[in-house]
């Protein structure tokens, strides 16, 4: 079914087509239908569509033979599917009108799916934009992962403390996948290796594993917008090879009988498993090798189905890392080339070295992965020889020839860090053995040269560098702000979705006033709904009158949540030595979920909750300020923030964010990013303008200074009489009654533990350019103009910019088109 034909489906048919399907997922037909029926029918009516333009998608690729990019990432946030489906496929107003008929609101059906939150936060994200931006763009691509029985936990607040349960997000089945056992993979774990010796004199390994599990494929199709590509995000569910023991459960030994099964499913059972113990950090390796291990054998099985020989392997097959999760494929691949192929050892190495790249997202070293030999030793022996080999030949080799007899820095490179218990440095491994390695955004890509990896940088001058991070605007404007979307589309000619820079001719009406007064009441009504939904989780009631101050991500201290509630305390205190203070209404915004062994994160969520209960319960401030925390943030819930908010929060320590995209997708949706120059904050300022954005707080090279200096934050407490007081207040029982000190794990972080993100360095900074920010506000026309001008300016960070800077920079990839568009590309139409 062509695009062309999908755009001639009716309504009429598109209702005849749920309604046979409600035959399926309707117990009664002859009265009220679930909506949870409803939502089953039309999602089976889209995928009769999907998976048609999948099958094409899959023979022109067979026919094509194109160059493909294998996606490695352990997180994929892929949201709610069924609106981003329709609107990609061109189906949207369609599927709205055949529901309606059927007496239901398409946004009531919305609401009854569940996010596939298969991710922690914007790694996931990312992951997810990309995978839209590979099929709409026509790349040869596939997505792996991990099919988590459950996702990121679902939160709620409970005494304002943060509680974790089950995240069941596919309770009663996901519409959107498929399993595909014919691709099913057996996977070895322990043992031992032996040394054999082969009949020509030469020697072989063979590893004896211990215990074998069995990875079963679950597909996801990948919707591409407006085109005829659909690709697949393929999950691995870990299950037992042999998984019940009928021996043991016929002599009564019920529970044992299903052992096997119940450790296999383990691995595949929860996202990030905690990993403060010896056995969850087993878990956690375990995992991460069954998802390398499954995917690699996935595409050595797709490669050898059209190939006889491996001469084309690296021309047909490129792997992306995702972070340092994904690193052990490298040592899979050397194993089975090495094992299973027999391939010698030279030629597996370059094989390893051509395929691979690297995609690094943090400066952090606590987020840089290292595994203990330990376990390496146990789990995966052979693994473990092999990158004992890499190393040597590596430090013996480029090492020595750069930095002949140098000790010092043969321990710096090496894979091995030596300790008290010797480590595996992943990110070493993958920068040596990747063709290419990327930061995500210009600064963050110069620091990993300059701080991260300055000796790599000099050993492989031409292997690192930058591809900064992009969002996909048909989830973040097109589908989750569509009447943003509806009044673009009256003023910008084409299709501004695929050509996200076709925005800037919003610069044309950015001082418009009939435009700024529609653009601005979108923003109201979308308010209005973030204020229905407020009171609906939190039972607060706000004015959507006020400034919707929006702070959205993961609860991490370099993101600092806490600056921004130290500036809220001061506001508070403002208000409370003057109620008739000239400041706007505003009303802060919080969603962010704090990893369950991350005490200090959920320490600064439960002190936000509690000055959120004061501050809202107290009539003397007259609603001019509101605080809420809304639980369980995650993609579905950001698609309804998003839209209605006026202000970003892009706050984090300068150096510490790698790049960021909810500053992306706030912006492209009308709001003003308050934000210091980390990140690609950089490059938003750079595209926006600096009169449409508020920077402040100290920049890269100041904070070093400071470090070098020796950061004394006692002494900035001391001096600075208004940060002073509203510390100390946290110090008190004022937000927690009868409990003094209950909330003094922040000021322990911010004076006794050494400020290490410059909380106290940023805030008068930070409460400065918030005071610029409120006056601006005053000035509705002039805030209107800044709005506008963060939608038009946000061309260049669309997630199909990003794909296309991998694929001519770093993957060289070829468009899989059906041929009458390859011909119009060709002649040049």
């Amino acid at each position: 079914m062509t695009s062309k034909s999908r755009k001639n489906i009716t309504v009429k048919a598109f209702k005849a087509r749920i309604q046979h399907h409600l035959n399926f997922h309707a117990v009664d037909l002859s009265h009220s239908i679930d909506k949870k029926a409803i939502l089953m029918a039309v999602c089976s009516s889209v995928n009769e569509i999907v998976f048609d333009k999948l099958q094409s998608t899959n023979i022109r690729r067979h026919e094509r033979n194109s160059r493909s990019i294998n996606y490695l990432s352990l997180e994929y946030l892929m949201g709610r599917m069924l609106s981003n489906n329709l609107h990609n496929l061109q189906l949207f107003k369609t599927a709205q009108a055949a529901t309606k008929e059927l007496g239901f609101e398409i946004e009531d059906i919305f609401e009854e799916g569940h996010d596939l939150a298969l991710g922690n936060g914007g790694l996931g994200r990312l992951a997810a934009c990309y995978l839209d931006s590979l099929a709409t763009l026509d790349y040869n691509a596939m997505g792996y992962g991990i099919h988590y029985e459950h996702g990121l936990f679902e939160q709620q607040f409970y005494n304002n403390r943060q509680i974790e349960s089950p995240d069941e997000w596919r309770e009663y089945g996901n519409p959107w996948e498929v399993c595909r056992p014919e691709a099913e993979q057996e996977i070895p774990l322990y043992g031992h290796v032996e040394t054999v010796a082969e009949t020509d004199g030469t020697l072989r390994k063979v590893w004896h594993p211990g215990q074998i599990i069995k990875g079963v494929p679950w597909d996801v199709p990948i919707v591409g917008y407006n085109c005829e590509t659909v690709n697949v995000l393929r999950l691995w569910e870990s299950r037992a090879s042999s998984h019940f023991d009928w021996e043991a459960f016929n002599a009564g030994d019920y529970q044992d009988a299903n052992s096997a099964q119940t450790q296999a499913e383990t691995i595949s059972k929860v996202l990030y498993p905690n990993d403060s113990t010896a056995a969850g950090k087993e878990l956690r390796f375990i995992q991460q090798y069954f998802f390398c291990a499954c995917s690699i054998k996935d595409i050595i099985r797709r490669y050898l189905k059209h190939h006889d020989d491996w001469s084309q392997f690296a021309d047909k097959f490129v792997i992306q890392l995702n972070d340092t999760h994904p690193t052990i494929a490298i040592l899979e691949l050397m194993r089975l080339l090495l094992d299973e192929y027999r391939f010698s050892w030279d030629n597996a190495w370059q094989m390893c070295k051509q395929v691979f790249a690297y995609t690094n997202h943090t400066l952090l070293p606590e987020a840089l992965e290292k595994w203990s030999v330990e376990l390496f030793e146990t789990i995966l022996p052979r693994h473990l020889e092999i990158l004992y080999r890499i190393n040597e030949e590596f430090l013996n080799g480029q090492v020595d020839k750069m930095w002949p007899g140098d000790t010092a820095m043969r321990r710096k490179l090496s894979l091995i860090e030596e300790g008290q218990q010797k480590m595996v440095r992943m990110a070493h491994l993958s920068v040596i053995t990747s063709f290419k390695v990327n930061g995500v955004a210009e600064i963050h890509s110069e620091l990993v040269k300059q701080d991260l990896f300055p000796e790599f940088h000099k050993l492989y001058p031409n292997k690192l560098t930058n591809v900064t991070n992009g969002i996909t605007p048909r989830r973040w404007l097109k589908a989750c702000n569509p009447a943003l979307s509806d009044l673009i589309s009256k003023k910008v000619k084409g299709d501004w979705a695929k050509n996200l820079s076709l925005l800037s001719t919003l610069t044309d009406y950015a001082e418009d006033k009939k435009f700024q007064q529609q653009f601005m009441q979108v923003k109201r009504e979308n308010k209005v709904k973030l204020s229905e939904e407020i009171k609906k989780l939190t039972g607060v009631s706000v004015n959507p009158d006020a400034i919707f101050d929006v702070q959205i991500k993961r609860l991490h201290e370099y993101k600092r949540q806490h600056l921004n509630l130290l500036h809220i305390l001061a506001l508070y205190r403002r208000l409370l030595e003057n109620p008739r203070l000239d400041i706007n209404p505003r009303v802060f915004i919080f969603g962010a979920k704090a990893a369950p062994g991350y005490y200090l994160a959920k320490e600064i969520i439960y002190a936000i909750n509690c000055v959120a209960e004061k501050i809202n319960n107290d009539a003397r401030i007259n609603d001019k300020l509101k605080v809420v925390f809304l639980p369980n943030y995650r993609v579905s819930l950001a698609e309804k923030i998003i839209p209605a908010a006026d202000v970003s929060e892009q706050i984090s320590t300068a150096g510490k964010e790698a790049s960021g995209t909810g500053n992306m997708k706030l912006a492209l949706n009308g709001a003003v990013t308050i934000g210091t120059l980390d990140g690609a904050n950089i490059e938003i300022a750079e595209e926006v303008g600096d009169d449409n954005i508020f920077i402040f707080g100290k920049t890269v090279d100041e904070i070093k200074a400071l470090n070098r200096q020796g950061y004394d934050p006692v002494s900035i407490y001391n001096s600075e009489p208004e940060l002073k007081s509203i510390i100390d207040w946290l110090d008190s029982d004022y937000f927690t009654p009868g409990k003094f000190g209950e909330l003094s794990a922040i000021t322990q972080s911010l004076l006794n533990d050494g400020d290490h993100y410059k909380v106290l360095a940023d805030f008068v900074s930070y409460s400065q350019a918030q005071e610029a920010l409120d006056k601006a506000y005053k000035d509705q026309a002039g805030w209107a103009k800044m709005a506008i001008m963060n939608t038009a300016m946000m061309g260049k960070f669309t997630s199909d910019r990003s794909i296309e800077d991998y694929a001519n920079n770093i993957w060289s990839l070829d468009k899989n088109l059906p041929a009458t568009q390859a011909v119009k590309l060709a002649s040049g139409e």
